[in-house]
């Protein structure tokens, strides 16, 4: 499933990380995969150790945690400190897949289930630079407004489109969701969302209740902790 979060970071907010990172010290981000990453990755990336990496990594984490949709949809259980990239000059990442395991930190691991990209910058700022994500149903290019997050299955194959014109930036991250399975994943954002528009219109109380109790023990059913 692919969605498409709006306004994670307002422009006030986008501003000011884009101000921060316009003087940064980027590096190759062929430093950051493995080999056969690093045979189709031209792009750089905010060094790993860098302070600058963790405070505005810290700032999308905050951002995420105002979101509704994107707890809705993700239900994380870890999530994988932002990172931050840019394209540039023909800047481009072949098709690939995520890792399934990531390091967090001393002794401990994430598992990818959920990939996202929050973009930095509109798309008028630069030319190519889509994401291209290819699932059963065919190739999806994304192009998101500054501000704005795309969240897909980190098992999805997908690319960048070379960037022509201008800077490509954005954030990027991963997930380990509480619920493993996606299909059950959508199932329950499908129901969170069809009781948060039955309670807007004002449906009968019991029922919206009852279904809000189908939701949460399936919840406890299906989740990890």
């Amino acid at each position: 499933m692919l969605l498409h979060i709006p306004n994670i970071l307002s422009a006030e907010e986008v501003a000011a990380v884009r101000a921060r990172l316009d003087g940064a010290e980027w590096t190759d981000g062929r430093e950051t995969v493995g080999a056969q990453g690093a045979r189709v990755k031209r792009n750089e990336q905010l060094p790993d150790n860098l302070p600058l990496k963790a405070e505005l990594g810290a700032t999308v984490l905050a951002a995420l945690q105002r979101s509704p949709l994107f707890f809705a949809a993700a239900l994380p259980r870890k999530i994988l400190p932002p990172r931050f990239n840019r394209y540039a000059g023909g800047g481009e990442y072949g098709f690939h897949v995520d890792g399934a395991v990531m390091r967090l930190g001393e002794g401990e691991h994430l598992r990818s289930d959920l990939s996202c990209t929050l973009f930095l910058n509109d798309p008028t700022d630069y030319e190519g630079g889509a994401l291209v994500i290819s699932d059963t149903y065919g190739e999806h290019r994304v192009a998101l407004p500054a501000g704005d997050a795309i969240l897909y299955p980190s098992s999805s194959l997908h690319r960048v489109e070379p960037v022509t014109r201008g800077a490509r930036i954005a954030s990027f991250f991963w997930i380990q969701s509480l619920v493993r399975d996606e299909s059950l994943r959508r199932m329950l954002l499908e129901l969170d969302t069809a009781i948060q528009k039955l309670t807007l219109d004002g449906a009968d109380n019991d029922a919206v209740l009852q279904l809000t109790c189908v939701y949460h023990n399936l919840l406890r059913r299906w989740s990890e902790t």
